[in-house]
């Protein structure tokens, strides 16, 4: 799995990078078919900086987070909170081979 770091409008400090490339690759502990992982900070707005996530995964499903906040951690910390979540909704689906009705789509059709 590839992880891509680019910044716009600014540079990121080497200790930077490694963090952000540390906490992406554990992406790959939530959905293990990541082929990609592309990490886009954006430092042009002096309030708010930008961390968007794309993820690409074998049979083209991307997933996107995008997140905003006034230290690059937080929105980065955000960001990541955000795909751990899409990532983990995707495996759950794709791993739900019974269909089975969850107890509340039960209660209503009684």
């Amino acid at each position: 799995m590839q992880v891509k770091i680019s910044a716009r409008h600014g540079h990121l400090g080497e200790a930077a990078q490694e963090l952000v490339r540390e906490k992406a690759a554990n992406l790959v502990h939530f959905f293990d078919r990541l082929t990609m992982i592309d990490v886009m900070v954006d430092l042009g707005d002096e309030q708010n900086k930008v961390v968007e996530i794309l993820c690409k995964s074998e049979h083209k499903h991307d997933f996107v987070a995008r997140e905003q906040a006034p230290e690059v951690q937080t929105a980065l910390d955000l960001a990541i909170h955000k795909m751990e979540r899409q990532l983990t909704r995707h495996k759950e689906k794709l791993q739900d081979h019974r269909h089975d009705q969850h107890a509340g789509e039960i209660a209503r059709v009684r």
